[in-house]
This record gives structure tokens, sequence and C-alpha cells, in this order.
């Protein structure tokens, strides 16, 4: 007997674009506009520099390029205005999200015919509100998500690996876990918590990012791409499209 699906919620970075990679190609971007615009310091030193305030305040903080120039010397910058430093990497990092930031292409086309069918189409996503919503709309896929299927722990004020959050999704939009799936990539975060509350768990091998992490618990299916995925959809629950 073939299981009941009504829902199937993703997680954003790493599942649906490549979030590390386009990560690295923003910074790298923004550094040499940093260099650009006055900064001194070899590149290969800045690097190392952004690395550590990443690791330190996160990925999601929004003054990491602040806190470069903070943290090095004012030599490297003397008679320079650090705003200007400063506006000159966000604006790289921006303009490198209007020329890079995209969807992996079997992601769009997946969803699209997704979208076709009954199931509710959902994300599950920590991080800071707009950015996320920002990824969303850059990576244009939100025209085929359900408008109140859109979670972000941020705006939610529960963060993943918390099952609350996984809870609240299905609450909200009145679903048992049980029919609900979830994909995403990180083993900790995305599989191990809804597997605590009956959700379908699909990790998503894709990226090499947390392949040698292994959770508490195993997937209920593992996929390389989003073609994968739809095989299982038509396989074990029986989708038609």
């Amino acid at each position: 007997m073939r299981r009941k699906l009504s829902a199937i919620f993703f997680d954003i970075d790493d599942t649906l674009y490549p979030s590390y990679e386009f990560s690295e190609m923003a910074r790298d971007a923004s550094l040499e506009a940093m260099i650009r615009a006055g900064l001194r310091m070899p590149k290969e030193q800045l690097q190392r520099e952004l690395e550590e305030v990443v690791g330190e305040f996160s990925s999601n903080y929004e003054h990491h390029f602040d806190k470069l120039l903070l943290r090095i010397p004012k030599r490297y910058y003397k008679g320079v205005n650090a705003a200007v430093l400063v506006a000159a990497a966000v604006v790289a990092y921006h303009d490198t999200k209007f020329r890079h930031l995209r969807p992996y292409e079997d992601v769009y086309e997946v969803i699209k015919l997704l979208y076709n069918t009954d199931l509710i189409l959902g994300v599950i996503t920590d991080g800071l509100t707009v950015k996320q919503a920002e990824k969303l709309v850059r990576l244009k896929v939100l025209p085929y998500l359900t408008p109140n299927a859109i979670f972000i722990s941020d705006q939610i004020g529960i963060g993943k690996p918390n099952v609350k959050l996984y809870l609240r999704a299905c609450n909200d939009l009145n679903i048992r876990p049980a029919e609900c799936m979830y994909v995403g990539d990180n083993p900790i975060n995305d599989i191990d918590p809804p597997n605590k509350i009956g959700m379908v768990t699909v990790r998503n091998m894709r990226s090499s990012r947390y392949l040698h992490i292994k959770g508490e618990t195993e997937p209920d299916y593992e996929i390389h791409n989003f073609w994968d995925l739809l095989d299982i959809l038509r396989e074990d629950f029986g989708l038609e499209v």
C-alpha cells in the first residue's frame, strides 16, 4: 500500500542551490572589491581573517566586513574611509547574487512539475527572515510554493534542530507529520528532527558539505538530485506527473 503524502517541505541552503560554493564566490568578489577600493592587506590574509569572522559570528551575521576591518591593523587602510571599504564589499556581494544566485537546474524543473499536483510545496529553513526570503525570490521558486507554507526560523522564533520548528509547520497547515516529507542535506538539522515526529525524510547528498556527518537516525531516502526525488514520489507515493 502506497503512503499518503500531502506536503513536501524543502531546506534552502545546499538543497535548492549550491550555498557553500556561492558564498565562497561572493566573499571572494567582496574582498577583491575592498582591495580595489584601497585595502592593502594581501587577499590570502584577508580570506583567512574573513573565514574566522564567519566561523565566530555565523554565516547569517550581517556585518562580516565591519568585523573584518575591526580585527586587522588600521595601517592596511590608512587614509581610506572604512565605510567605503565595507560598502564596496557589500555591493560586490549583492552584484554576485544578481549574476550567479540560481537554483540547481533540476530543482527548478522538478518543482515546476510538482506545482501541477495537489501537493503543498513549502520551505522550512534556518536563518534570518529577510535573507532567507530574498533567496526564494532570487531563485525564482517562490511562484511554485504554497504561500502559507514558508517557515523561517528567525521569523518563528524556533531554530533547527528543535523539533518544534517542524511541528509548527505541520500544525499550521493542519497536516499529520506522517503525511509530510522533508528534503534537506544536514543529517543533524534536517533528518533527525523530522524523523522524531514521523515525517518522511529525504537526505540530499549532492553537496559535499555534510557528507562526513552522521546523524542519530537514518533518512527514509537519499537522493543526489531532484530527478531522484521525482522517481521516489512516483514509485513509492503514486505521484502522477
